[in-house]
C-alpha cells in the first residue's frame, strides 16, 4: 500500500508540474546540455525609449557568469514583439571580451498543440481512471498523428479521442516557454561578465492627451498634459529609466499593423511638479522622466506632462464657403450653414507655455453656472514647437446660423467671368458676436463691390469679421470678376 500510495503521489506531481511552464528551462543553465540562460533575476537594470510610432527601444542590462572559451548563452524575458534584425549585445566592462559567433531568435514557444506535434512517433503515457473498475490507470502509447486531434497506438490498437491525460517525460529542447535570444558566444573573462542587450519592439506606443479649461469669457485657460503609454509589446520592464521621443520618425512599412488605444483624461488636479525633462533631439524632442517607473505587460500608464494657468486664448467663430460656387450658377449654396466654432493657442513663453508640445489629443471643458465642469469639444493637434499657434475645433454653434444665396453669375469672355453673392449671419445669442467669414475665390480674382470690408488674406482667399448683434442679422453682399 506504501508503494502504491507513492506511485500515485509521483504520478499527481508530474501532472501539477508537466513542462508547460517557464521552469521547465533552468533558470541558470541548462546542465544537461551545458546551455548557460539568463532571466529577469539577473537584470541589473533596463531603460526603455518609445516613440509616438508604435516602436520601442529597450535596453537591457545583465550580470552573468559565463564560462570561459565558446558556448550558447540563452537570453530569455524579452519582449514577445520584439525586431529580431535590431538586436545588438555588448559587454560593458571590457567590449573586446566578448564576441558574437552567432545570433538567433527562437519563437517555437510551448503549447500543448506543439508538444504533441513534437512527440509524433514518440511514447507518452495516459493517465485515466477506469469507469468501469474505478482504478486510476497508466498506459503507454506511441502518437502516429496530431492533425486535428492526436491519434494513439496502444499496443496493437490505433485509437483516438482517449479520455486520458497525457504525461509526457520531458519538455523538448526546441521547444522554449518564453520568446528567447540565443548567441553563440566567445568569452574571454574569468569575471562576471556585465552585458548590455538592446533591441527595438513593436507593440509599445505613447501618445499626448491634454484638457483645456475655458474660464466664464472664453479668453483665458488652463491646460494640462498627460502622456499615455501602452504597452502591447510582450513583457514588462521593472524600474525602468523612460524617455519618449516626440517627431516623425520614418519606419520601413511592415506587414504587421497595430492599433493605438487611446484614453480618456479627466480633469487634473492641484499642479504636480515637473516630471519630464525635454530637450532637443536630433530633428525631434526627446522627454526623459526624472524617476525609475515600471511599465507592465498589457498596462496603460499616464504620467503628467505638463500643466499651465491663465493661458490667453482666442475664440472664433468661422463660416467658410466653398470653391465650387465660383464656377457656375447655384442659385441658393445652401450647402455650408454650420458656423465653426474654434480656439486658439499660442505657444509663447508669456503666455505660461513655450514648451514643445506632441501631437495629440486635446478636450476643452467649461464650467456652467452651477461650477460643474463640462465637456465642449475635442480636436487633434500636431506636434507645436515654442512660439507656434495651435487651433481647436470644438463643434458647431448652436445659435449662430449662416446661409449664401448666389445673386447672379454670368460669363463676360472665354475666360472672365462674374459672381455676386449675399451671405447671412442670424444670431440668436444673448449676446453679440463676431463672426469670420472665408471665401475661397479661385482664379485671378478682383473684388468689384463689397458692403463689408473684406482682408485678402491669401491668393484665393478673402475674409470678411462680420459683427452681428445679439437677435439680429447681419448680411453681406459682394461681387467678384474672376479669370481662369
Amino acid at each position: 500500500m506504501k508503494k502504491r500510495f507513492l506511485f500515485f503521489a509521483v504520478v499527481a506531481v508530474l501532472l501539477l508540474g508537466i513542462g508547460y511552464s517557464a521552469s521547465a528551462v533552468p533558470e541558470k543553465g541548462d546542465k544537461k546540455s551545458g546551455i548557460l540562460s539568463t532571466g529577469i533575476n539577473d537584470q541589473t537594470g533596463v531603460a526603455v525609449t518609445i516613440y509616438n510610432v508604435n516602436l520601442g527601444l529597450v535596453k537591457d542590462q545583465r550580470e552573468i557568469k559565463l564560462k570561459g572559451g565558446t558556448g550558447e548563452l540563452r537570453f530569455m524575458d524579452v519582449a514577445s514583439q520584439i525586431i529580431p534584425t535590431s538586436v545588438h549585445i555588448k559587454s560593458l566592462i571590457d567590449p573586446d571580451s566578448m564576441q558574437v559567433l552567432e545570433q538567433n531568435y527562437e519563437y517555437d514557444l510551448l503549447n500543448p498543440q506543439k508538444l504533441l506535434d513534437k512527440y509524433v512517433g514518440k511514447d507518452v503515457k495516459l493517465y485515466y481512471k477506469n469507469p468501469y473498475s474505478e482504478r486510476e490507470e497508466i498506459v503507454t502509447a506511441t502518437i502516429l498523428s496530431n492533425n486535428g486531434g492526436p491519434i494513439f497506438r496502444i499496443g496493437d490498437e490505433i485509437t483516438f479521442g482517449h479520455p486520458g491525460r497525457i504525461i509526457f517525460p520531458e519538455v523538448p529542447e526546441n521547444l522554449i516557454s518564453k520568446p528567447t535570444l540565443v548567441w553563440l558566444i566567445e568569452n574571454n573573462l574569468s569575471s562576471v561578465q556585465k552585458v548590455e542587450a538592446s533591441y527595438l519592439t513593436n507593440g509599445i506606443n505613447w501618445r499626448s492627451d491634454y484638457v483645456v479649461t475655458l474660464n466664464d469669457k472664453d479668453d483665458m485657460a488652463d491646460l494640462s498634459g498627460w502622456v499615455t503609454i501602452d504597452n502591447r509589446s510582450g513583457a514588462t520592464y521593472k524600474d525602468a529609466k523612460l524617455k519618449l521621443v516626440a517627431g516623425d520618425v520614418n519606419r520601413v512599412k511592415d506587414e504587421h499593423e497595430y492599433n493605438d488605444k487611446m484614453l480618456r483624461v479627466a480633469e487634473a488636479a492641484a499642479k504636480p511638479a515637473a516630471q519630464f525633462r525635454e530637450e532637443e533631439f536630433f530633428e525631434y524632442h526627446i522627454y526623459t522622466l526624472e524617476r525609475p517607473s515600471t511599465i507592465k505587460e498589457n498596462q496603460t500608464k499616464q504620467i503628467s506632462l505638463v500643466r499651465a494657468g491663465n493661458i490667453p486664448v482666442k475664440k472664433e467663430l468661422l463660416y467658410y464657403g466653398a470653391r465650387y460656387y465660383y464656377y457656375n450658377h447655384y442659385g441658393d449654396a445652401i450647402t455650408n450653414q454650420k458656423v465653426g466654432v474654434f480656439v486658439e493657442i499660442e505657444n509663447r513663453k508669456e503666455h505660461n507655455l513655450g514648451i514643445p508640445l506632441p501631437k495629440g489629443t486635446i478636450r476643452v471643458y467649461k464650467h456652467d453656472k452651477e461650477q460643474s465642469l463640462q465637456f465642449v469639444g475635442e480636436d487633434s493637434i500636431d506636434h507645436t514647437p515654442k512660439d507656434e499657434k495651435f487651433r481647436i475645433k470644438l463643434g458647431n454653434a448652436f445659435d449662430v446660423i449662416g446661409s449664401r444665396k448666389q445673386t447672379d453669375w454670368k460669363k463676360i469672355a472665354s475666360d472672365t467671368y462674374e459672381a455676386a453673392f449675399e451671405i447671412s449671419l442670424r444670431n440668436h445669442k444673448k449676446e453679440g458676436v463676431v463672426v469670420k467669414v472665408v471665401e475661397p475665390i479661385p482664379g485671378d480674382w478682383t473684388m468689384l463691390s463689397s458692403s463689408q470690408r473684406y482682408e485678402k488674406t491669401e491668393a484665393f482667399t478673402a475674409e470678411f469679421k462680420v459683427p452681428v448683434p445679439k437677435d439680429r442679422e447681419t448680411k453681406i453682399t459682394y461681387r467678384v470678376r474672376m479669370r481662369f
